[in-house]
């Protein structure tokens, strides 16, 4: 049997489109190359500009071209009896066999195969499935991107790989994935039982590579077999003075990294990190990019804590940061440490597989969207195999991925614990045991308000804290010491647990008591049975809660033309008209929700201890789970309709395109830094936050007012650092501000700004190659921008990529600005933080507009309220710092090593025409800084990118 790797190019994607060029590679059974054929093909169709632009085809180079009718002659004796293989078969077998018909001839009608599925299965940890990135992963020859040739060859190398890796997957793990795909998804199904029936017959594979329980093959194996990190070992570890530590240290990071250089501003950092840990002080440290920050904790905090044999906890804002952390941080600290150390990585518990869950799931086949489940089910038992942590950072989801995680991930309300078969392997209890045994603990801010939440019981017990990414703390502890309910709070648990009269959790429950010998239950079923109705008359309240809240957002503020969002802002004691009306169906709502709870806990309660069935308690532990979010979501509503407590803001948001369904309620404190203060600056030792952005023009007022730390400023026990950058901002880092610029008027901007605007990105943009960034604060204006500039961008063959228009996804955007030499990036918020671009792929960056965040956001207005009532200004006690803060964060994209230069434009003239400008200007870490008009921009960066060292060329 041959493998037929087809690729085709064509004039777009619609039905009235055609081939262009076709690509086949010939695979025998043994993955060797027996044939390839490649052809232009003559359309009867101009080829479109953008089709030339992705494919470099054009009318000429197919003009002298076979039609489709001769090139699909030489193709057919191809596809005779051989399989028909394609990244993305559905496009390629769809386009041929229109071509084959239009031709006359037969339909290819053998088996096809998918190497995006083959992929998502065998390699669930990629981070792409898009053919380029893949190839790149595999270290494929690919050149040609979008050429059908060079695609067909690199698919056909893509598919001779996972081909080799089924070959050497486990048999357990070949018979599960063949029995979950079984013919739902193209034949993939059957290639893999193919291969699974083939292995059968062949002798065992060494069963020492995995851990086999339950028919699944793992390979990670019972975590209570974990020691702790010196156990046995005699480290005179009490006798370290830190210094010869660190000179230890830095003589093994360079016998290991050649050039390795020492930063001063990290040597400041080891020192002041260590001193607040040793003398119980808190310690707030601004950290520029480049200073080797992640290291500069983790070296004196591990220090400390080995030494004193005291825990130490750090808290990043991100998943990113902790797993940049696990990967690349640990490991170097691991190799070069004098002693031996561990560290754990702990998430929230939703982060981590529930094993029993996932086994009852696939062992069911309970799949709500059949095929994308079965594929995302099929992967998460592929990576079983390769995991050793069982948390779903690593895994890349599909479509309905995430919907299906959440059916299986960990939680407290439906966990076994001790009586657990998958107990001694569950990956959560892993977690939590190698944060109980390890030296450092690395964890997020969102984890840390959950432990408080918890009655600290999540997180081992600290003393000491260091957190990066500290000017977030505030925002998050926000968002978790509040409430935030959503229409799909009580939808998503009424669907899992009785979606209809025939399907949920509950259908399941009576059919598998149906065959229960117990004599209640008859009584069990028909309790359930009584409350089914109810479950539909508690959808209808709940859809015309929300239908009467969406009513009222047209009284609130509006940001419906910028971004489809309306805000309304509950004041006690003055509710907008028809809350009443809300507030009696919430008790009809109410009512249904505690009789469902009340019925099923009784129920529930009473199964468990009469039946010992596994099957029907794990059900019912995984109900109870459900019930309890019902029960959350029904108290806090509660909470948050009365909107009485004077020290919180109450608001809903919701979206116009959405409009009911979109509709979120939150309830957060105005000002956190009291609980801030209570739950760690007066209960821990020692708190040390660093970030990249703390200071306000050199000044660490803000941050510590916000954080509740002026006290401790006042009596000592807090110290201020503002380290000094590793990088020559002078030379590094130009900043034009043109000063000839009308005043930036709405969010969108006025007609002629933007035409202003416009040419001089496009000006610039050409003579830098593209290689620029540029960051909005309003994605309307964004797209207003978008197309011109796209127009004036492709007379030089520099692409333009934009936020929300090209994709929504930050990473995808980063990697392909990156791969695009010539390319201009147009983003907004999220682009402003979290991106790195080092080295040539960023020349430019453009600041359209200084971040202020909405001053009528609730959050906000609530804010400046308090501080108007301490006779204090609001915008230049909050305003104006969080909006220095966020414009420090986005001056930090452009240098990112010390031999990154560029140029940054600030085009929002308020820097120079307003008393408050000098605050972003100064906070700046000094680089050069001029004014000129817009038509002496182009000349002087040609001047400024000519040298070398950022001298001025004189003439």
């Amino acid at each position: 049997m041959n493998y037929a790797v087809l690729d085709l190019e064509t004039t777009g994607h619609g039905a009235g489109d055609e081939i262009i060029q076709v690509g086949l590679v010939l695979l025998d059974e043994e993955m060797q190359t027996i044939r390839s054929y490649s052809s232009f093909v003559k359309p009867t169709i101009p080829i479109p500009v953008f089709i030339t632009q992705l494919t470099g085809i054009d009318d000429n180079m197919v003009a002298d071209a076979k039609p489709i009718d001769d090139v699909l002659l030489e193709v057919i004796p191809l596809l005779g009896d051989a399989v028909l293989v394609a990244h993305n078969v559905g496009f390629d077998a769809g386009f041929l066999n229109q071509a084959l018909e239009r031709s006359g001839y037969m339909t290819f009608d053998g088996r096809k195969l998918d190497t995006i599925d083959l992929l998502r299965i065998l390699y669930p940890t990629l981070t792409s499935y898009q053919l380029g990135s893949v190839t790149e992963h595999f270290g494929i020859a690919h050149d040609q991107h979008h050429r059908a040739d060079s695609d067909a060859m690199a698919t056909a190398e893509l598919f001779a790989a996972c081909y080799r890796k089924l070959e050497q997957l486990p048999l357990l793990t070949l018979q599960r994935i063949a029995s979950l795909l079984g013919d739902a998804i193209d034949d993939t199904g059957w290639l893999v039982n193919e291969i699974a029936i083939r292995k059968e017959t062949m002798s065992s594979v060494d069963s020492d590579a995995y851990q086999y329980f339950r028919q699944f093959a793992m390979q990670a194996g019972d975590w209570t077999e974990e020691q702790p990190p010196r156990e046995g070992e005699n480290i005179p570890v009490a006798e370290w003075t830190f210094d010869e530590f660190l000179g230890g240290l830095k003589e093994n990071i360079k016998a290991l990294i050649p050039g390795y250089e020492e930063r001063e501003p990290q040597n400041i950092m080891f020192t002041e990190v260590l001193a607040a840990l040793e003398q119980n002080r808190h310690l707030l440290i601004e950290a520029g990019t480049g200073t080797g920050k992640s290291l500069g904790y983790l070296i004196p905090a591990l220090f400390y804590g080995i030494q004193q044999d005291k825990k130490i906890v750090v808290s990043t804002h991100t998943i990113n940061l902790q797993e940049q952390l696990r990967q690349r941080d640990l490991p170097l600290l691991q190799q070069v440490m004098p002693a031996p150390f561990r560290a754990a990585i702990f998430k929230g518990r939703g982060n981590y597989l529930c094993l029993r869950k996932f086994e009852g799931k696939v062992n069911m086949h309970d799949f709500a969207s059949p095929t994308e489940d079965r594929i995302t089910a099929s992967q998460m038992v592929v990576w079983l195999s390769e995991t050793g942590h069982g948390d779903q950072e690593e895994l890349n989801f599909g479509n309905k991925g995430t919907e299906f995680w959440g059916t299986v991930a960990s939680d407290a309300d439906s966990c076994l614990n001790r009586s657990c078969p998958w107990f001694k392997r569950c990956y959560y209890h892993r977690a939590k045991q190698e944060a109980n045994l390890a030296d450092v603990v690395i964890t997020n801010h969102s984890m840390l308000f959950t432990d408080i939440r918890a009655d600290h019981r999540l997180l081992p017990g600290y003393e000491q804290l260091i957190v990066d990414e500290a000017h977030h703390l505030e925002e998050v502890a926000g968002k978790h010491l509040g409430t935030q309910i959503s229409y799909l709070s009580v939808q998503h648990p009424v669907i899992r647990l009785a979606k209809d009269a025939r399907n949920g959790q509950l259908i399941s429950l009576i059919h598998k008591l149906a065959g229960e010998p117990s004599d209640k239950s008859l009584a069990w079923r028909e309790k359930i049975d009584e409350i089914l109705p109810d479950f539909g008359d508690l959808r209808d309240d709940w859809d015309r809660l929300y239908e009467l809240l969406y009513a009222m957002m047209g009284s609130g503020s509006s940001d419906s033309a910028e971004t489809g969002q309306l805000v309304l802002r509950l004041r006690h004691g003055n509710l907008p008209k028809g809350w009443s009306d809300a507030q009696i169906v919430e008790e009809s709502v109410h009512g249904h929700l505690s009789k469902i709870v009340r019925t099923l806990d009784k129920v529930f309660s009473e199964i468990k201890d009469e039946v010992d069935d596994t099957v029907i308690t794990a059900m019912v532990t995984d109900l109870s789970g459900t019930v309890k979010d019902l029960t959350r979501a029904r108290d806090e509503l509660r909470t948050f309709m009365k909107a009485d407590k004077i020290d919180m803001v109450y608001w809903l948001e919701a979206n116009t395109n959405f409009r009911a369904k979109s509709i979120h309620l939150y309830a957060v404190p105005a000002d956190v830094s009291e609980q801030l203060r209570t739950h760690f600056f007066d209960a821990k030792k020692s708190v040390v936050l660093t970030s990249a952005t703390l200071s306000v023009q050199k000044s660490f007022q803000y941050a510590a007012e916000q954080l509740g730390l002026a006290e401790d400023e006042k009596n000592g026990r807090l110290k201020t650092v503002q380290l000094p950058s590793p990088f020559n901002y002078r030379e590094q880092a130009l900043v034009v501000i043109p000063r000839n610029l009308p005043v930036l008027k709405g969010a969108a901007g006025d007609p002629y700004f933007n035409e202003l605007l416009i040419k001089s990105l496009a000006d610039t943009a050409v003579e830098t190659k593209g290689r620029m960034l540029v960051l909005f604060t309003s994605y309307r204006m964004l797209k207003q921008v978008y197309d011109p500039l796209k127009e004036l961008l492709a007379a030089s063959g520099i692409q333009l990529i934009g936020q929300g228009i090209d994709s929504g996804n930050r990473s995808k955007l980063t990697k392909r600005f990156q791969q695009q030499a010539k390319s201009v990036l147009l983003g907004t918020s999220s682009f402003w933080e979290g991106v790195d671009i080092p080295g040539d792929a960023l020349t430019c960056l453009a600041i359209v507009r200084l971040p202020f965040q909405p001053p009528n956001h609730p959050l906000i207005e609530a804010k400046s309220e308090l501080l108007q009532q301490q006779k204090q200004n609001p915008f230049m006690k909050l305003s104006v710092p969080q909006a220095v803060i966020k414009f420090k964060q986005g001056f930090g994209r452009l240098v990112r090593t010390s031999k990154d230069k560029g140029i940054v434009l600030i085009y929002d003239t308020r820097v120079i025409d307003t008393y408050y400008g000098k605050y972003f200007l100064y906070s700046l870490p000094g680089p050069k800084i001029e004014t000129m008009h817009l038509d002496q921009i182009v000349p002087r960066i040609r001047n400024w990118l000519s040298t070398e060292t950022g001298e001025e060329v004189r003439s």
